[in-house]
């Protein structure tokens, strides 16, 4: 018999019996401590205030913090995390539960101990091409504050050297996965389909950094090639260009002159102006789960810092976009559907090609920004655009532009390409991929992937559209009625509003064709 489990690093929590399993059997946990635990779990990838954890965990009831204080040391006591790799201790702030977690119906007996990853659901095929994943470096600085620093590094590496059309290099959300955990080479090189691992570290002190960094060949281990950088902290980017240059000589032989020339990195000139740039990056990563509009008014502080000292740095600008384009599409604030908030997110993202016409991440951002306005043709040449000037450049935002712009066999690719880069992609990817499905009327596959979209996002309303449709045209309309309950409590006036007025698609049959599916699945809907 099966029942709700959350899995996370090496456990499990079984929220019915109200038990915590790991590698050596059950964990002995009061059950204010179990509460704790799951209010974190709940609340993954996002710091949690004293405050908020005492009010949910003891409500109406008085308590000082040694009770908290009590319950996050038994937890972390039975978890074997005393060096807070799990459990983080925000000064200040709070508490951040910084592992990936999973949801499924397991038995805690049959359930695989140990497995510090959730791993995709079929492991990846090798790629024709040298294929490398870079995994988070360690931060041997101690002081946690240091860590957007050692990941702003990483990411930059990332970029680099998928820049080389010779090599194929796995996108940041799936190698750091690994963040946090020991790893296994050769289950990282299985689970993402790669040959190569670069893995390091940074510590910095003042103003200056030791980054080492080694690369290894997965299936065997062996080291191939390492190296130690002491450096002023503003020789960072010529650290990061060699890296990434000496990787890729190693990798990909072939690798022209010219195509080496067009990776150097353009940092802005203030090494601070950077500084502000990958705090902000950071920032707004943490935005993507509890979507929390304050994250997004922190992502901006920091940009301004930065634009402020480096006026000229396009990634800043893309990134300011993307903000704008988060508050105009959601609920979040004044700014939900506000024709100025979209007009200024197009300005940002025009700047940002101005400023570097090479930056692929600046295309893409246009791309996005001008499918939200109505302009489909121009949407999908801009993504286009981004994948020429760099062949290796994947984003889920291609499939929902394609999809908009009614080129479903298009965006289908589009998804699958981004999720081999990806495969621990943002949820999102697979919502588009389904939806490719639903306009194509392959609704059995629109059903599988919708399904485990809705699963891991519950609460995307565009999300259950096109599963009730694809349930409905498939015939099946019991369970069709059912993803209609969840639309309408996720939205009460949602039949009031009029699907044609929430949908972006520019061909009016394929609206058609979702209306329709909506209607035969019980929503009166125009």
């Amino acid at each position: 018999m099966t029942h709700k489990s959350v899995t996370f690093d090496s456990f499990i929590l079984d929220l019915e019996r109200l038990t915590l399993h790991g590698p050596s059997g059950p964990a002995d946990l009061r059950r204010k401590s179990f509460d704790v635990l799951r209010y974190l779990v709940e609340h993954a990838g996002r710091v949690v205030t004293k405050e908020e954890l005492v009010n949910a965990v003891w409500p109406n009831v008085t308590v000082g913090d040694e009770s908290l204080a009590k319950c996050i040391s038994e937890v972390r006591h039975a978890m074997g995390d005393d060096g807070q790799r799990i459990i983080k201790t925000v000064p200040r702030r709070g508490y951040l539960m910084d592992v990936p977690i999973a949801t499924a119906d397991v038995s805690p007996v049959a359930a695989p101990a140990g497995a510090a990853v959730e791993a995709p659901s079929t492991a990846s095929s090798l790629p024709d091409r040298p294929s490398i994943a870079v995994l988070p470096f360690t931060n041997m600085s101690g002081d946690p504050e240091q860590e957007y620093f050692a990941d702003g590094i990483v990411e930059d590496i990332i970029t680099e050297l998928s820049r080389f059309s010779g090599l194929f290099v796995i996108a940041r959300n799936s190698s750091f996965q690994w963040k946090g955990k020991p790893t296994d080479t050769r289950r990282v090189g299985r689970d993402l389909g790669v040959r190569y691992v670069l893995e390091g570290s940074v510590r910095r002190a003042g103003d200056r950094i030791r980054i080492v960094a080694q690369l290894i060949e997965a299936e065997s281990g062996s080291h191939l090639w390492a190296e130690r950088y002491d450096r002023d902290v503003r020789d960072v980017f010529a650290v990061q260009d060699e890296v990434a240059r000496t990787v890729a000589a190693i990798l990909a032989a072939h690798v022209s002159r010219a195509e080496a020339e067009r990776t150097v990195l353009k940092p802005p000139k203030r090494w601070q102006a950077y500084d502000h740039y990958i705090r902000a990056a950071e920032v707004y990563a943490t935005f993507h789960r509890p979507m929390q509009v304050a994250a997004i008014y922190q992502t901006r502080q920091l940009l301004e810092g930065c634009l402020a000292m480096e006026p000229g740095f396009a990634r800043a600008h893309v990134l300011y976009s993307a903000t704008l384009v988060s508050t105009w599409t959601l609920a979040l604030d004044g700014d939900h559907r506000n024709p100025t908030v979209l007009e200024d997110a197009r300005r940002w993202a025009e700047k940002s090609v101005q400023l570097d016409p090479n930056l692929p991440e600046a295309h893409a951002q246009m791309g996005y920004v001008l499918g939200y306005m109505g302009k489909p043709e121009a949407a999908v040449a801009e993504f286009r655009r981004a994948v020429a000037l760099n062949p290796n450049f994947t984003d889920w935002r291609f499939a929902a532009v394609l999809a908009w712009a009614g080129k479903a066999d298009d965006a289908i690719e589009a998804a699958k390409a981004h999720l081999r880069v990806d495969p621990f992609a943002l949820p999102i990817a697979r919502a588009y991929l389904g939806l490719g499905y639903l306009l194509l009327r392959r609704y059995s596959e629109a059903v599988t992937t919708l399904r485990e979209f809705v699963s891991e996002s519950p609460n995307h309303r565009p999300g259950r559209c096109w599963l009730a449709a694809a349930y409905a045209h498939l015939g099946q309309l019991e369970d069709a009625q059912v993803q209609a309950g969840h639309i309408l409590r996720l939205d009460p006036n949602f039949e009031m509003t009029g699907y044609r007025k929430l949908a972006i698609f520019w061909r009016p049959p394929d609206v058609d064709h979702v209306v329709d599916g909506l209607r035969k699945a019980g929503l009166m809907v125009t």
